[in-house]
């Protein structure tokens, strides 16, 4: 595997609370009890959390700020449409 250089840390800018981790570390725990009838261990479902944080959080990111950015830009344009005041001709 070739290393890029960066920790795997810094290969996403998404960061979760404490609080936050922990929750989708139980998550991720009943998950795996329920769905897989398997116990995992609170270290491998921080493994798991952050082999998906490192495979999907830079996607699913991107593709907000994408529907954001659209979003918006409707918005914006809709602007002239709705507030759009006619200019009387000068006299």
């Amino acid at each position: 595997m070739k290393s890029t250089g960066r920790s795997k840390s810094a290969s996403t800018r998404i960061v979760l609370s404490d609080e936050r981790r922990a929750d989708l570390v139980a998550a991720i725990q009943a998950f795996f009890v329920t769905e897989l009838d398997q116990e995992l261990s609170e270290f491998k479902a921080r493994e798991v959390l952050d082999f998906f944080i490192r495979q999907l959080g830079a996607p699913v990111y991107n593709q907000a700020v994408q529907d954001v950015r659209a979003f918006l830009q409707d918005r914006v344009s809709d602007l002239d449409v709705e507030f759009y005041e006619p200019e009387e001709p000068p006299r």
